[in-house]
């Protein structure tokens, strides 16, 4: 299977520090999907356009089943993540933001700030995920199960 990670981000992509949210993505659905999948890893600027271009390059000419972005869900005016994926989605599924907004709170009040999202394209699945590694520690491995039955649907099993 091949998936994506996405790092939205205009510090990291300046190179102002390291990308550790994309790299724990993949930390993740290694050891929840399976070591074997094959991954592209992308670090874009908070740009709608551009991450809306990325989405569209992953689903469409890379064909990857999977596509799960870091950062750029909250309030904040350059977080224009949930925005952009919905300018290429075609179904919203906004159980995922919810899931997450729910485990979250639990740990941390603020997490209902988060917008993150959820959807298809085609045959594939695009989770936005929050930009702090913790946190897609805590709410990635809750979607799991959601994910691979999406997945299924998506492939007509």
């Amino acid at each position: 299977m091949k998936l994506a990670r996405v790092t939205l981000s205009d510090r990291a992509s300046a190179g102002a520090y390291p990308d550790l949210s994309g790299p724990e993505i993949e930390r993740v659905l290694r050891e929840t999907l399976g070591a074997e999948h094959t991954f592209l890893a992308r670090l874009v600027p908070d740009e709608r356009t551009l991450i809306a271009a990325t989405l569209r390059e992953l689903c469409d000419q890379e064909a990857c089943e999977l596509v799960v972005t870091t950062g750029g869900t909250g309030p904040a005016e350059r977080d224009v993540t949930p925005e952009a994926t919905r300018d290429v989605l075609e179904r919203e599924l906004p159980g995922f933001g919810e899931a997450m907004r729910a485990v979250s709170f639990a740990k941390v009040p603020t997490a209902i700030l988060s917008r993150a999202t959820a959807g298809t394209r085609g045959r594939t699945l695009i989770v936005n995920l929050p930009g702090n590694p913790r946190a897609i520690g805590e709410c990635l491995p809750p979607l799991v199960p959601a994910i691979r039955e999406c997945l299924k649907h998506l492939r007509g099993e």
